[in-house]
């Protein structure tokens, strides 16, 4: 199942970069071999400032066709890791191809967009920076390949 993270804005060079590149490449040699992966990230920006609605938009053209669309929101279910982990084998071996993670801009995912989503997830009732989302959502993948393989990054 191929991992797409399409996020609002572009992200320079620097620590949050250099952490996401680690963490999905991480993911993607401990996930292949489990069906799960490549990973890759879709960076979208609204140049004309359209607002969540223009971001909305920008979002759902980088979504595959057929990807099951996951937005990142608060209001979104709140897991642990190896819930997270289960729950992408289930997408995986009930034939689902993609996945798309969506993150929203400073204003959140359009409430249109937010409803059409297949699955929300919350990293808590906090607000977080966008850019330091990609870095959480990132890791979360990695340790969701690492504790499928049985390898033991994920400790109880």
């Amino acid at each position: 199942m191929r991992v797409h993270i399409c996020a609002v804005g572009r992200l320079r060079t620097g620590p949050e970069r250099d952490l996401i590149d680690d963490y999905l490449q991480r993911f993607d040699r401990t996930g292949r071999p489990l069906g799960l992966g490549p990973a890759n990230v879709i960076e979208v920006e609204d140049r004309k400032g359209g607002g969540m609605a223009a971001e909305a938009d920008l979002l759902e053209r980088a979504v595959p066709a057929g990807a099951l669309l996951c937005v990142l929101d608060e209001r979104g279910r709140q897991m642990s890791s190896p819930d997270f982990a289960a729950e992408m084998a289930r997408w995986r071996d009930g034939g689902r191809q993609d996945a798309a993670f969506v993150i929203g801009g400073a204003d959140g995912i359009a409430p249109a967009l937010r409803a059409r989503a297949g699955f929300a997830l919350s990293f808590g009732a906090m607000v977080w920076p966008h850019m330091l989302v990609r870095v959480m959502l990132a890791e979360q993948l990695y340790r969701a390949a690492s504790i499928l393989a049985g390898a033991p990054y994920h400790r109880v």
